[in-house]
């Protein structure tokens, strides 16, 4: 084996090691990232859930019925009466 050939498997050998130890420590940094997102989500959840509970739930508001919601359901000719209407029309269906 040439001084050259060594020197080039000793270069691959780095190259693995190094990439090796590369992924250890992305790795590692992904970890620690989606650590400190997950911690920063639950502190934010208990907040929101502390400031809910302080505060007074609000009532609940019922719409009002009046004269509108008759009135459409008085108004609305009958299905016999549509189709004639739209056939003296001039609508063919």
């Amino acid at each position: 084996m040439t001084k050259d050939d060594r020197d080039r498997a000793e270069a691959r050998f780095n190259k693995a090691a190094k990439s090796a130890e590369d992924a250890k420590t992305g790795k590692k940094d992904r970890d620690a990232t989606a650590k400190a997102v997950l911690d920063n989500m639950a502190r934010l959840k208990a907040l929101r859930l502390a400031k809910e509970a302080a505060e007074p739930a609000p009532a609940t508001v019922k719409k009002p019925r009046g004269k509108s919601a008759k009135k459409s359901a008085a108004k609305a000719p009958a299905l016999g009466d549509w189709l004639s209407s739209q056939q003296s029309g001039g609508r063919r269906t």
